[in-house]
């Protein structure tokens, strides 16, 4: 009762969202942070998977060029779930082509498996993180959704699986959203750190009520503002901010 009290009353206190892609640089309780945060009121926050012929992307640099054909830049981006060895989603993966894959809701193996997982789910003026069977009651109509897991915070609370105590340690990225889904954080972390440390950065740090984790040592971030584009093994679902190229850019 004392923890969600104390939630309560940090969660008056709102960040305001950002006016565009904003990110930055951090440190949180002993540990390196890099957080894109996204207004997703007035951004345009898409999912991209597979390109007009059905071949995955895979890269950043070949979805920033099919985007460049069309006057478009990639302001942001991040992986967005977790795939297959052959990049296909292994839950629930929606975009402008339809549905790719359907929602999963029993347990499995695999960090993806570690219930309650969840959804983000991309609508007109908002995101938000679901825990899958609450997504699965609610079934709201989401112009894009990816599936990932483990949740790392639900309701304000973090994930009932997570121990202060762990001992693993990985790279890891992920996405927060305000009660409202105008305000999206997209935070991947600099040094490994344990499920316990990267949910605590969403409700503690972040004050965001709900989180999900995207992915491990293959997470990787695209911020031009900060000169940062990592390369890498091809990637399934990814998560981005389009935006129109500039006059002469």
């Amino acid at each position: 009762m004392i923890r969600k009290a104390a939630f309560l009353l940090a969660a008056l206190w709102t960040a305001p969202a950002a006016d565009a892609v904003e990110c930055s640089d951090i440190a949180y309780e002993g540990s390196r942070y890099t957080l894109c945060q996204i207004n997703a009121a007035k951004e345009q926050l898409q999912l991209f998977l597979r390109d007009g012929e059905g071949q995955v992307y895979g890269h950043f640099s070949t979805l920033e060029e099919t985007l460049a054909e069309d006057g478009k830049t990639l302001a942001f981006a991040t992986n967005a779930g977790m795939y297959h060895s052959d990049r296909s989603p292994v839950g629930l993966y929606v975009d402008e082509d339809g549905e790719e894959m359907r929602l999963v809701t029993n347990a499995g193996p695999g960090n993806f498996g570690l219930l309650p997982n969840g959804v983000l789910c991309i609508r007109d003026g908002r995101a938000d993180v679901f825990e899958t069977l609450a997504f699965e009651q609610a079934r709201p109509g989401c112009a894009y959704a990816t599936q990932s897991g483990p949740m790392l915070v639900i309701d304000g609370e973090l994930h009932p699986r997570f121990l202060p105590d762990s001992d693993s340690y990985y790279i890891r990225n992920g996405v927060g959203t305000s009660a409202d889904g105008t305000r999206a954080v997209f935070a991947i972390s600099r040094n490994a750190v344990t499920f316990h440390q990267f949910g605590s950065l969403f409700r503690d740090h972040l004050k965001l009520p709900n989180a999900l984790y995207f992915d491990g040592n293959i997470s990787r971030l695209h911020a031009p503002e900060l000169g940062r584009s990592d390369a890498g093994f091809m990637m399934g679902p990814i998560v981005g901010v389009v935006e129109d190229t500039p006059a002469g850019g």
